[in-house]
């Protein structure tokens, strides 16, 4: 196995350390960051009509449906 170049091993560590320090400042600077408020609640009579409605296409397309 051959042994690495010291100034490749010292580039690779000196990289790997930036991006480590980038990631923690970046989660640092999240956390101060307020949530997004929630969004109007799911309906599902509307997605299961939506779903009814997207099968029977396809039934109709496969001309399953006789």
């Amino acid at each position: 196995m051959p042994t690495i170049n010291p100034k490749i091993l010292a580039a690779i560590s000196g990289a790997i350390g930036a991006y480590m320090a980038d990631e923690e400042a970046w989660q640092a600077a999240a956390g101060g960051m307020a949530a997004p408020a929630p969004g109007p609640p799911l309906n599902l009579w509307a997605l299961a009509g939506r779903q009814e409605a997207m099968q029977l296409r396809l039934l109709m397309q496969r001309r399953s449906l006789r």
